[in-house]
């Protein structure tokens, strides 16, 4: 009967996890999920997942009517072991000399346990076991190294000792009735000697509440010892790491004094991606004192022996060598398993599995038979396994198709962030979108994920006219189970389609109106709608929308132009017709665009003079295209006294006698013909007919008449002698700083990554450009640059870097220049101008007064046929500045702004100093 009585519980936790997440484990066997197996000399009792899985389990050992719960310690030093992965399939080892065990004559053994398992801390179910092994012959000496606990048994059979059989073996007699009076002593043990390697003695009952285990069955002495215990000690042994303890167990009769060893391996593993490779010593030398012959080598997983046959199966490789025994094990073997983990948010996975080695050895001097006996759990380092992302976004089908992998089973996927929102997976089927996991025959699954381009949270820009680029930023957020262990990972997809239906305009005309329609495009009025309006470019507005009738819907607007609207140019002038235009233009902001426009001309009927037969004549006079800066009221007949009797900005009316305001006469045959003409005067004052930008403007009046009826004859403008000239026009350039990551300029740091992290005196490199510019014509300057503490371009305190355009020679380190030359990205050097500078701090009586620093330019838009003062270039004059009489010790304060059309402001995103490298 066993010695050791104790009452802690050892709880073995199994977490539960959904069922989609499965591994390949042990076939459930008939008895509810149980099944055992007599392994030499150590039971193994499996429960597979389906029976623990979700519950708390404890184990308790049945020693006749007694219950004893087993603890962590009380296991360990009974010889009891459990192994669980994380899913639920649970191992329990026992050895067959351990306590609690029902021993006959060291040949049959029976185990009793008894299994609570508690679900949600509430249902209890229990289950009793009672398993029955043989095991025979003993070794002399028999050795097993489990996951906690060194066990050695050695024969205490003496030459007296007679033999019988029980269940047809041959066993000797109790070693009790071989030495008198031993068994009146319990357990016959007095004390023991531990040599650690010094010795160190202690009693039994002091040694088993030490955490040992001591006994003496019918015909062997049991040492136990868990490991790293005080009495333990670590060499090593051919390279490997081993766990020994040695001891001397003496006797309460007849000084009989027996020493035991046991020595187990800690280490000797080595790992590479694709193999596990174990070595043993082949020498044992803490258990090994003279020359031994090796008769078995055994090779098993779990404890259970493997043929050759399997280990052939499962590219098992079993070698003796000269000093080593060695084990290789392929990473990802059908007996192990794996499992994720993510440590500071990367992906990473381990291997585990546990092989055993089994050898029989035989001392050439005493010839006995040693059994050593090694169960020894492997589990790889990490290894890293980042996801990736493969995008198979056909642009055409409007969808982002993408598979995120290849993870193991025990990942789960939990929601997806976007950039304005996070959704859980049934949120985003929900929403429309289309997220599957995909399982595989090896235990690994993927993610896949479909998303419209339709769908608001994906991001759309527009580089040209045509073309719609799709962004969707996005971070995957899943999880390890069972330990709830999160990790993301983040995705930018992006794909481009020339989707754009751009708007159009139509347009007609009829004897009094032009009329236009606009249809919206894909786009829908996302643009503006710009009229040539009285001589300029005006957006419809609302003022335009009413005064043209704009009506609309969700397809398109339309708008009615009288021909004598403002909107309307004159062309041409016929005796009864004009020709007039509207001209319409469809932008888009702030991109400056064209989408499409509409120049449309036609004839309206229009009388511009009428003679009467009481010799009475009125003419028009229509202020055309060509002479868009004339001022009808100043025009006059041949009489500059005949002015006009009615003018706007675009008609002049005269009416007049035929014979006044210089009319002339003339007789054809059967035909009287009365002309004038309307023109400038040669002076008005304001706006004299010989002066520079006097327009030519002649329009004549004639009028036939024959004998009793009268003919109004047309008239047309003089064509004219110069070439129109276009008014200027405003617009805007834009110039922008960026810091580049490293002096190649290829790389910049974008908005999300400021601030810019750099080391005390590390090189930054600025580089200032005009965008959207293709003039050759025109150059950048930088004029000033200088550094501050604060985002405020005129904060105190600040530091020049760059003055009148060239670098500040007070700054023990300089600004350095850097040549642009053209290359795929640069279309016009002179758009761009590079400098660098080592990073700085300000300080204020030797202390930091702020570890980041923002720099801003003054940039100067040069034209380049006018080279002049700061437009000379960049440090053009830096040998007359260098001899002047230049202020030195410059510092700033607050500056002011130059508001010179040309000159541009810009400063730089915030750089911050690192404190590692701060002195």
């Amino acid at each position: 009967m066993c010695v050791f009585r104790c009452l802690v519980t050892w709880v073995l936790l199994s977490v539960a996890v959904s069922g989609q997440f499965q591994r390949p484990s042990s076939k459930p066997s008939s008895n509810n999920g149980l099944r055992s197996a007599c392994l030499g000399n150590v039971l193994r009792l499996t429960l597979d997942r389906t029976l623990a899985v979700g519950s708390q389990l404890e184990i308790d050992a049945i020693d006749g009517t007694d219950i004893i719960p087993l603890s962590h310690t009380l296991a360990a030093q009974c010889g009891y072991s459990v192994e669980s992965d994380p899913w639920g399939n649970t191992k329990v080892f026992a050895s067959l000399l351990g306590c609690y065990v029902d021993n006959q004559v060291d040949v049959v053994f029976t185990l009793g346990l008894r299994l609570r398992m508690y679900r949600d801390g509430l249902s209890e179910q229990v289950k009793h076991v009672t398993e029955t092994c043989s095991y025979s012959p003993w070794a002399s000496r028999e050795i097993l190294c489990d996951r906690n606990y060194m066990e050695v048994s050695s024969l205490m059979v003496t030459p007296e000792t007679p033999v019988k059989m029980v269940a047809g073996q041959q066993v000797h007699d109790t070693w009790e009735d071989a030495i008198p009076d031993a068994a009146v002593t319990p357990n016959g043990i007095w004390k023991m000697t531990f040599h650690t390697p010094d010795p160190k003695v202690m009693l039994l009952t002091d040694a088993q509440r030490a955490g040992y285990g001591a006994m003496i069955t019918q015909t062997r002495l049991v040492i136990r010892s868990p490991y790293n215990m005080a009495e333990t000690y670590s060499v090593e042994v051919a390279g490997v790491p081993m766990e020994v303890f040695s001891v001397s167990t003496y006797y309460k009769i007849g000084n009989l004094i027996v020493d035991s060893a046991a020595a187990c391996p800690t280490g000797g593993v080595v790992f590479t991606d694709k193999v596990i490779t174990w070595h043993v010593p082949r020498r044992i030398t803490p258990l090994i004192s003279s020359a031994v012959k090796i008769l078995e080598t055994h090779m098993g997983i779990y404890g259970q022996r493997l043929d050759k046959t399997k280990m052939a199966t499962r590219h098992y490789k079993l070698s003796v060598m000269e000093s080593h025994i060695i084990i290789e094990i392929p990473v990802g073997s059908p007996d192990g398993y794996y499992k994720s983990h993510a440590p500071d948010y990367a992906y990473h996975i381990t291997y585990t599995v546990e092989p055993m080695l089994e050898l029989l050895w035989r001392a050439e001097n005493t010839q006995a038979d040693t059994r050593y006996k090694v169960l020894f759990p492997i589990t790889t380092p990490l290894m890293p396994r980042p996801p990736h992302v493969i995008d198979s976004t056909v642009p055409e089908q409007r969808v982002f198709d993408i598979l995120l992998g290849t993870f193991l089973h025990d990942v789960e996927l939990m929601n997806i962030t976007f950039t304005t929102r996070v959704l859980t997976v049934a949120e985003c089927n929900a929403r429309g979108f289309d997220v599957q996991e995909h399982h595989f025959a090896n235990s690994s699954k993927t993610f896949s994920l479909r998303v419209p381009f339709s769908d608001e949270l994906v991001l759309k820009q527009n580089p040209d006219p045509l073309t719609t680029v799709y962004f969707l930023p996005l971070v995957f957020g899943l999880l390890v189970l069972p330990e709830q262990t999160p990790f993301p990972h983040p995705a930018e997809l992006e794909a481009s389609r020339e989707d754009v239906v751009l708007p159009t305009i139509t347009g007609s005309c009829d004897q009094e109106n032009f009329y236009f329609s606009v249809k919206y495009g894909s786009k829908q009025d996302n643009f503006q709608t710009m009229m040539l309006h009285a001589g300029s470019w005006r957006e419809l507005d609302t003022e335009l929308a009413e005064l043209y009738n704009l009506t609309g819907n969700g397809t398109h607007f339309s708008i009615v132009v009288p021909f004598t609207a403002p909107a309307a140019a004159f062309e041409l002038v016929h005796f009864n017709s004009i020709r007039a235009r509207v001209d319409l233009l469809l932008l888009e902001m702030p991109n400056m665009w064209q989408l499409d426009d509409l120049s449309l001309a036609c004839y309206f009927p229009l009388t511009t003079t009428e003679c009467y037969s009481n010799g009475t004549v009125t003419a028009l006079a229509v202020k055309v295209e060509s002479v868009s800066n004339l001022n009808p009221e100043y025009l006059t007949l041949r009489d500059q006294s005949c002015k006009p009797a009615f003018s706007n900005d675009r008609f002049a009316f005269f009416s007049f006698k035929l014979d006044s305001c210089g009319t002339t006469r003339t007789f054809f045959d059967d035909v009287m013909v009365y002309k004038n003409e309307i023109a400038l005067p040669y002076n008005t004052g304001k706006q004299s007919r010989k002066g520079p930008f006097a327009p030519e403007y002649r329009h004549t009046v004639s009028c036939y008449y024959l004998l009793n009826y009268t003919k109004t004859m047309a008239f047309r403008a003089s064509p004219r002698r110069t070439d129109p000239v276009a008014d200027p026009g405003v617009g805007h350039l834009v110039v922008q700083i960026r810091v580049s990551q490293d002096s190649s300029y290829a790389l910049f740091y974008q908005t999300e990554d400021y601030p810019v992290e750099k080391y005390l005196r590390q090189p930054l490199y600025f580089e200032v450009e005009l965008m959207q510019s293709t003039d050759p014509q025109i150059e950048v300057v930088l004029e000033n640059c200088w550094a501050t503490l604060h985002k405020d371009r005129t904060s105190l305190p600040s530091w020049d870097l760059i003055v009148d355009s060239c670098e500040n020679l007070d700054d023990l380190y300089l600004t350095v220049f850097h040549p642009v030359v053209a290359d795929t990205r640069v279309q016009v050097p002179a758009h761009i101008k590079r400098f660098s500078i080592n990073m700085f701090t300000f300080t204020k009586d030797d202390a930091v007064l702020k570890e980041q620093i923002f720099v801003h330019c003054d940039a100067v838009l040069c034209d380049t046929t006018k080279p002049d003062g700061i437009c000379s270039g960049q440090c053009a004059n830096a040998l007359r500045y260098a001899n002047s009489l230049r202020p030195t010790g410059s510092k700033r304060g607050l500056r002011a702004t130059d508001a010179s059309q040309y000159k541009k402001q810009i400063s730089s995103g915030p750089v911050l100093l690192s404190d590692s490298h701060l002195f």
